[in-house]
């Protein structure tokens, strides 16, 4: 009788660390799937040091980054405006609703700004 399908190939019982140097092959094989199996573990341990593109510059006053908060927030606010032009009602209706959300947003900031007091 012929079998469709061949023996499996014949494996070597030994174990690939049974050499001098299995505790080197053992550690790099660890690291190895560490790297690739475990990237969450690595991105925690740098958790406490930000990211330097998104950091607003320390020496800007308070006055300045809630300016430059309002102005950005009044932005958002008429682009999403825009843009809700050009949807279909229902589309409409959530855009123009977080579009009213960053306008309480605006006004937050704006009212903190004037709360400010300025230093020479």
């Amino acid at each position: 009788m012929i079998k469709p399908t061949p023996n499996p190939p014949d494996t070597d019982p030994a174990s690939p660390y049974e050499s001098p140097d299995s505790k080197k092959f053992h550690d790099a094989a660890e690291r190895a799937l560490d790297h690739y199996l475990s990237p969450a573990a690595r991105i925690m341990s740098s958790c406490n040091e930000p990211e330097a593109m998104y950091l607003a510059n320390p020496k800007y006053n308070t006055e300045s980054l809630l300016a430059n908060a309002s102005e950005n927030l009044g932005s958002v606010t008429e682009m999403l405006s825009n843009f809700a032009a050009t949807l279909d009602h229902a589309h409409r209706k959530t855009a123009l609703g977080i579009a009213q959300v960053v306008m309480v947003a605006e006004l937050a900031v704006n009212q903190a700004l004037d709360h400010v007091e300025l230093t020479p």
